[in-house]
């Protein structure tokens, strides 16, 4: 499906990352670190307390463990490498390498995107319809939910990087971005780029506005849902677990837009270094926090695995 090296002469490509002087570049090295293994113990810890904690075994927890494995596997797939990169004066990273990067980079972005639509779908029944919330969100049908995201990745994330590797490569062969994004990419390629930003254009609303659309559509009805509650105590639980997914989704999905949803001759090389840290690193560094660490469940959770102060059964 792809090009092989001999059909082009670019057989690897050297990353520019970020333009830090000399001097400043120990401080970012160790900023990025701590931010990678804050990003690990957080999601790991999330995964872990869900999985130990029988009471959190529940559809909405399912899909923010869903979300923490995607985010590790997200991060892991680019900031390694940058750190590689930041610590050596090597920066070159093989054409087949990059092609792999590029994919499962965009499988695991796709599929995070369809995965916020479908737990906004799980809040929905949640608030909406309480009553019958275990009977319609069947571990079953959250399974199912989640492997027609991952199937949705895996398909987009093809169409995307094939048609960004059909285009001859001849040099030059550096790339201004910290890891093989399919934008940055297209600036280095030899030919006519218009048809791949069409594609990327129309691929961004199966895999960016749709999802949104989705979600948009189904807040509004949340939003009239929690209205009609008469406690304000009531109210203010449903809002406050929907303004967590609210924050989550704006952070990974509007930079996210931004980049692949507009033309390639617009885009400025900082910028997109910016949006896809955003993207990338911060919302994985804050998903934890937002949505999960100041959940009270989840707090009991920590303190039941520790040992302090369990609870009665």
């Amino acid at each position: 499906v792809f090009p092989t090296t001999n059909q082009s002469s670019v057989t690897e490509f050297i990353l520019l990352g970020f333009s830090f002087s000399p001097k400043t570049t120990p401080l970012f090295f160790s900023a990025f670190l701590t931010t990678y293994l804050l990003i690990i113990l957080g999601n790991g810890l999330i995964i872990i307390l869900i999985s130990l904690d029988s009471h959190l075994h529940t559809p909405m927890y399912f899909f923010i463990v869903t979300l923490s494995m995607l985010d590790l596997a997200y991060t892991t797939t680019t900031m390694p490498q940058m750190l590689a990169h930041l610590a050596s004066q090597k920066k070159t990273i093989s054409f087949a390498s990059c092609v792999a990067q590029m994919y499962i980079f965009l499988v695991l972005g796709i599929t995070e995107s369809w995965l916020f639509a479908i737990m906004s779908i799980d809040r929905y029944v949640a608030i909406c319809h309480p009553l019958r919330y275990k009977v319609i969100m069947s571990p079953w049908l959250c399974r199912v939910m989640v492997l027609f995201c991952g199937l949705w990745g895996v398909v987009s994330a093809l169409v995307y990087t094939v048609f960004a590797m059909r285009l001859p490569y001849c040099g030059p062969n550096k790339i201004d971005h910290f890891f093989c994004e399919v934008p940055a990419i297209l600036k280095l390629a030899c030919a006519d780029t218009s048809v791949n930003d069409q594609v990327d254009f129309i691929l961004g609303f199966s895999v960016i506005l749709v999802p949104l659309s989705l979600i948009l559509v189904i807040y509004i009805n949340i939003l009239i849902a929690i209205l009609r509650i008469r406690s304000a105590q009531g109210r203010l639980k449903a809002f406050s677990t929907c303004a967590s997914h609210i924050t989550v989704v704006t952070m990974f999905c509007v930079p996210a837009m931004f980049m692949y949803m507009r033309p390639g001759s617009e885009a400025s090389p900082e910028e997109d270094k910016k949006l896809a840290l955003f993207y990338n690193v911060i919302s994985a560094f804050l998903n934890p926090i937002i949505y999960s660490l100041r959940n009270k469940d989840v707090k009991r959770a920590f303190r039941n695995v520790m040992g302090w102060g369990r609870a009665p059964e």
